[in-house]
């Protein structure tokens, strides 16, 4: 058994069943909604969240939480007892204040066995690093090896989305450099990219359809014929996701099976229904 032990958040939409393979602790964010909140990916789940969001009120969008640094002490605490050492990887500093949370919890608790991450990155962005690491630490590296590797995947790492509407990610502030395609009076679909931990801007054309080729075309030129791992999400929207990975597999050399997952409630918030969104990294060799 390792002595390293992995946290991540629900933002990482990592899945229950692969979190609890590869024993990964996820803390989750909430969603607060008429007075009342909701743990993600515990109370409230995506297929509950989108038609409640769809249902809401100009007036009354759900808003989305991070932890306080007690429930990251009340996560740490036990493992640290346990005697392990802690990676713990999340949501970017630029979309969500958690990182700093779990920050004041580790530096409280256990500086020097606790290594909060800014993994500059959302859902399965998150959720990749937070795997390659659980996998490394069952491998017997040590928590500075980890952190090393996983930092150089990090740099050679894409997450890229489309959206059916930028009317929740306007209203949630979490717009970044995508407010240069707001206001458009053309029915737009952006391509986003995460890029240093916030949304940019990528391209802009008329339809899913040109949405999902141009995300597709742009790691055919980052990754050429190189072996890659990726996984595809979607804030229901399905078919969109069944179409852009059947395209991913025409076009990419993946090696591995992909994950096909669904966008949690906290980035849903954001984003919207009919999101879609592509992570890809350099498959392991």
């Amino acid at each position: 058994m390792s002595d390293i032990a992995v946290v991540t958040d629900s933002t990482s939409d990592i899945g229950t069943e692969l979190a609890k393979q590869l024993d990964i602790t996820v803390i989750p964010l909430s969603i607060i909604y008429r007075g009342v909140v909701y743990k993600d990916g515990v109370d409230l789940t995506p297929s509950e969240f989108y038609p409640m969001l769809e249902e809401a009120g100009d007036g009354e969008l759900p808003t989305s939480s991070q932890p306080s640094p007690q429930e990251f002490l009340d996560i740490y605490k036990p493992l640290i007892d346990s005697g392990k050492e802690i990676l713990s990887f999340h949501i970017s500093k630029g979309l969500s204040g958690t990182v700093d949370a779990a920050k004041i919890a580790a530096s409280q608790l256990a500086p020097d066995r606790i290594h909060v991450v800014d993994t500059q990155s959302i859902s399965f962005g998150i959720a990749g690093q937070a795997i390659e690491a659980a996998r490394l630490a069952k491998e017997g590296f040590s928590a500075q090896e980890i952190l090393q590797k996983v930092s150089e995947i990090k740099d050679q790492s894409e997450v890229l989305f489309s959206l059916d509407t930028l009317y929740y990610l306007e209203r949630g502030g979490r717009i970044g450099k995508v407010s240069s395609v707001v206001g458009s009076l053309l029915k737009i679909k952006p391509i986003v990219r995460v890029e240093d931990g916030i949304y940019v801007p990528l391209a802009k054309v008329r339809s899913m359809k040109q949405a999902i080729s141009g995300m597709v075309e742009f790691l055919q030129g980052k990754f050429k014929k190189n072996k890659v791992s990726i996984a595809v999400g979607h804030g229901q929207g399905l078919e969109y996701a069944q179409s852009l990975l059947e395209l991913a597999l025409e076009k990419l050399n993946v090696k591995d099976r992909p994950s096909l997952f669904e966008v949690g409630p906290v980035i849903g918030v954001h984003t919207g229904p009919g999101t879609v969104g592509i992570y890809a990294r350099p498959a392991r060799s």
